[in-house]
């Protein structure tokens, strides 16, 4: 309570950090949303999100805003409390419901938590909130939420098609490597082997870095953006914005299951790897930002060649603040400032993050009157990164 009051005093004065860094000499960061705004994004993305990756997002960015304490980015994470106490894990019902509908509507008989429309990865991007649902339950003989959990990790891991080097498929009918898929499973991996401990868990740990290794070894160009989709027929070899937010943000978030989880000292080398990697798309995307702060839907192109895009804008600028928290780094600061003062004069009054992509087709703006689920989310996790930034500055958070 002592942190927010702290925060709003601040934003009256024009900016948290501007006071912080005259006093402490700590990085300047902007002035974020107001919680009227935040809970207007909020209901509007659990009003549209419907497939599995919107779904997916839609839990992880409340677990971010609404119940930090079960998020990965907290020290709290592992293990979580086996009872939800909102006094102490926040309020958890979005996700909590998400979860539960998920695991109560599942077809029997399949493996994936629920149906991907094609995709390997994105179902699986609904695990997390599920491991926790089932760790949290009331019931102990309901195992409903465990087996689900099991499957869907069986399936990625023994059922979806891969590269002869181990690398699993996004897609369930060729082989083909989407950066998409970076957000969606190694997370969920990665979380169900923090939670498993032992070697079970260390072996998980290990795999989710290893999808996030060879993803980025079919993906990665030289400049250090990822291109969009390889091999299989329909690839698009452009440096999609929000490609490469998915694959920053999800290499963010097994970073720090693993930092967080109790075999965290075996996992050093991994962890600097990831860090580098993580620290490579943004840094390399920031070099292309425009003048108003947004990113391009092609991140390289020109602007006469693509056009201004707030969803990955705001995804990356969330991954540079969480980069920044950890690392001590703050040289990409600037960069995400200019991009949340964009994002922020980019929701509208109602709520909507105007500006975004259509992220069914990845090549064209959304439509009027029409808003992206992801982007709704994307905007309560840049909120979530920043906040968590801003209470670290005034040491109410670890690093």
């Amino acid at each position: 309570m002592f942190v927010s009051k702290l925060i709003v005093f601040f934003q009256l004065l024009g900016s948290l950090s501007f006071v912080l860094g005259l006093v402490l000499g700590l990085p300047v960061i902007q002035v974020g949303f107001n919680d009227r705004t935040i809970s207007k994004v909020e209901a509007d993305m659990l009003q549209i999100a419907e497939h599995s990756w919107e779904l997916g997002t839609a839990c992880e960015a409340e677990a971010e805003l609404a119940s930090p304490a079960l998020s990965v980015f907290r020290a709290s994470a592992f293990p979580p409390p086996t009872h939800l106490n909102p006094a102490i894990t926040g309020n958890s019902t979005a996700m909590i419901d998400i979860a539960t509908n998920i695991v109560e509507t599942k077809v029997p008989g399949t493996l994936p938590l629920t149906d991907g429309d094609g995709a390997v990865g994105d179902p699986a991007s609904l695990g997390v909130a599920v491991l926790l649902a089932n760790w949290t339950r009331d019931d102990l003989s309901d195992d409903s939420f465990s087996v689900a959990a099991q499957e869907q990790l069986d399936y990625l891991l023994t059922g979806a098609p891969r590269t002869e080097d181990g690398a699993i498929s996004h897609r369930d009918t060729q082989v083909q490597l989407w950066a998409d898929f970076v957000y969606m499973a190694p997370p969920f991996i990665a979380y169900y082997g923090a939670l498993a401990g032992g070697a079970v868990g260390a072996d998980l740990l290990q795999q989710a870095y290893d999808q996030c290794r060879l993803y980025r070894n079919y993906l990665r160009d030289p400049i250090g953006l990822w291109r969009h989709i390889t091999l299989g027929n329909g690839t698009d070899e452009t440096h999609w914005g929000t490609g490469n937010a998915w694959a920053a943000a999800g290499m963010m978030r097994v970073l720090q299951t693993i930092r967080h989880s109790e075999q965290a000292q075996a996992f050093q080398s991994q962890q600097e790897d990831l860090t580098n990697w993580i620290h490579e798309i943004v840094s390399a995307a920031w070099q292309f930002q425009q003048a108003n702060g947004t990113l391009l839907n092609t991140i390289d192109a020109s602007p006469w060649d693509s056009f201004a895009d707030s969803s990955s804008t705001a995804l990356l600028a969330a991954t540079t603040y969480r980069l920044a928290t950890i690392t001590f780094d703050f040289s990409l600061i600037e960069f995400a400032n200019k991009a949340m003062d964009v994002i922020r004069r980019s929701v509208d009054d109602d709520g909507w993050l105007q500006n975004t992509v259509d992220p069914e087709t990845f090549n064209t703006p959304s439509l009027p009157g029409e808003h992206s689920p992801e982007g709704q989310a994307f905007v309560l996790l840049l909120h979530s990164a920043w906040r968590d930034l801003a209470e670290w500055m005034v040491g109410a958070l670890p690093p």
